[in-house]
């Protein structure tokens, strides 16, 4: 079961900048509103770093699930004329997730993506990243204030639900599938990346589980 939790949520985060390598047309495109999330996400070099607030674990997951799957949906985020909205994990977020799930505090991320892509197969890896995928949509982080108490269709085929207060401060949380722990929550400095295109992504805090553990 730890070995499959360990698969299930190494990867959330794969989708964002992966696919890239997958649709140079895609992101060679300039067409004014068709920017895809990919070419954001690996924009800073795709290299490892000790900045926990970025998405290097998440990106480069994502480069080794469509490495091995290159006709993975995932490869959507790379196609800037397909809508979509992803909910994107911090390196933070992961470092989070091998802790919880292993007891163990890593403080490298080579080392927790290693962690993780060892212990994760492809097919369920693919699965959890669909899962913080909205396809479809480009919601704005002025459309998911608005979203209270709506549930969201992932590309996994299961549901998270927004969950917003606005007192004492703005806060928007992502209930996903998982009754135990805590549930991720936006990260209000991470919100509309890419915005002015098709597909944008949110920062949040915690990687996103489509099952209980």
């Amino acid at each position: 079961m730890m070995r499959r939790v360990l698969a299930l949520l190494a990867v959330s985060a794969l989708a964002l900048g992966a696919v890239q390598a997958t649709a140079p047309a895609a992101s060679a495109q300039r067409v004014p509103g068709e920017a895809p999330l990919a070419g954001l996400l690996t924009s800073d070099g795709d290299q490892f770093d000790k900045f926990a607030k970025d998405f290097d674990i998440l990106t480069e997951a994502a480069l080794a699930v469509v490495g091995a799957k290159p006709g993975s949906p995932v490869a959507l985020v790379a196609d800037g004329t397909q809508r979509a909205t992803v909910f994107v994990p911090t390196d933070q977020a992961f470092r989070l997730l091998v802790k919880d799930l292993t007891g163990e505090t890593i403080k490298s991320e080579q080392k927790i993506f290693d962690t993780l892509v060892e212990l994760a197969g492809v097919d369920t890896i693919e699965t959890v990243l669909l899962y913080h995928v909205i396809p479809g949509k480009t919601l704005t982080s002025g459309k998911v204030l608005k979203a209270d108490g709506a549930k969201l269709m992932t590309a996994a085929g299961k549901t998270v639900k927004v969950d917003v207060r606005m007192k004492p401060s703005p806060r928007i949380t992502l209930k996903d599938r998982d009754k135990d722990d805590r549930d991720a929550r936006a990260v209000l400095t991470s919100l509309d990346l890419n915005k002015g295109n098709k597909q944008v992504a949110h920062g949040i805090d915690q990687v996103l589980r489509p099952i209980n553990l």
